[in-house]
């Protein structure tokens, strides 16, 4: 039996890696190219754009990987419908569960991947692309992004966040200072919480520090709400912020307990910190749900159609995955139900498709 095993798994892994291959070619001509406007228009060489592209491939070899699995697998087990050797395995007294093992295997290494992946090579890799898209690609504010902390500077301000929350599009802990000439301080705003509202920002819990030439001293006031018009917007700060994807799972618990320490909501980074395990959990629901799909009786003279169905069940999983997380993103859902409330729908989903198939 160990020999039927080592068969499924060394088919399996061919028609994974090629599947892989491909989308992952794909996606670096298609983003490449369609990012070739911008790659002009900034500072870097057209070398550079490609290394940007190419740090973004492990990322997306994560992302892409639950897909991969499950076309795989419906693309081994029917290929063995079709070739009637699932008829005869079944006639010898096999049971389908048996013929599912290797799957299960398949993804269970496959979750292990990405979550180490996702630990180690890709925040290193994202903030590298991060860093190029930032401050090589970007026109607007030049930008430093510290592991919790945002540096800003526009014009003569320098601006420091200690927090930013992406989905309600306020700062807390804000530092303003002005610099005049001889690098000297001459205005300087702490602020305790701000937002954005037409085009300013209002600050609250306000102390403005302004200095005085003629006493050679900073004058201070308390100033419950302040207006300030910045050259800073909630859309630069997106895409500054330090993202979930340049942070590990454990970076993420640690900032998390930070952000809670200090009294601010960490809501957002605590639904993607759930997702880090979440999501590849994923792949085992796609094996368990390919092997259910290329077992049935209609892929013997339709394997087209079973890849289809497999595309169409990977877009149904995206989007009830990703309308999960905005769930929890916005507080409607608590952020470990978002991030696992998909995979139990298609883990029973799944489990009962193979029920089924016997």
């Amino acid at each position: 039996m160990r020999c039927l095993h080592k068969y499924w798994l060394k088919e399996f892994t061919k028609l994974f890696l090629i599947i892989q291959m491909l989308i992952l070619v794909l996606f670096v001509f298609i983003d490449y190219l369609s990012r070739m406007d911008r790659f002009l228009n900034s500072e870097i060489s057209l070398f550079e754009a490609l290394w940007y592209v190419l740090l973004k491939v492990p990322f997306m070899f994560v992302q892409l990987t639950p897909a991969s699995i499950l076309l795989a697998v419906i693309a081994v087990f029917g290929v063995m419908n079709r070739n009637n050797e699932l008829t005869a395995l079944k006639s010898s007294g096999i049971s389908v569960y048996f013929l599912v093992k290797p799957a299960l295997w398949a993804g269970l290494f496959l979750a292990g991947l990405m979550f180490f992946l996702g630990e180690t090579l890709i925040p290193i890799s994202m903030a590298k692309a991060n860093y190029i898209r930032n401050n090589k690609m970007q026109t607007g504010p030049k930008v430093s992004v510290g592991r919790n902390d945002i540096w800003i500077k526009s014009e003569k301000k320098l601006i420091h966040i200690n927090y930013y929350d992406p989905i309600n599009l306020v700062v807390a802990g804000v530092t303003a200072t002005t610099m005049g000439d001889g690098f000297r301080i001459i205005e300087r705003i702490d602020a305790q919480k701000g937002s954005y509202t037409e085009g300013e920002w209002i600050f609250e819990g306000v102390i403005e520090q302004i200095y005085k030439a003629d006493d050679n001293d900073y004058e201070v006031k308390l100033i419950p709400e302040k207006r300030v018009k910045l050259k800073m917007t909630p859309t630069d700060l997106g895409v500054v912020a330090k993202r979930s994807d340049e942070m590990s799972f454990f970076e993420l618990k640690a900032y998390v307990q930070k952000v809670e320490a200090e009294g601010y909501d960490p809501t957002t980074y605590r639904v993607d910190m759930n997702g880090k395990i979440a999501f590849p959990f994923i792949c085992i629901i796609m094996a368990l749900t390919g092997a259910a799909t290329g077992m049935r009786s209609f892929v013997k003279n339709n394997l087209p159609v079973a890849i289809a169905l497999g595309v169409v069940i990977c877009f149904m999983y995206w989007i009830m995955y990703g309308f999960c997380l905005s769930m929890g993103y916005a507080t409607i859902l608590p952020p470990v139900i978002a991030a696992w409330v998909a995979n139990l729908v298609f883990l029973c989903m799944g489990s009962i498709y193979l029920i089924n198939s016997e």
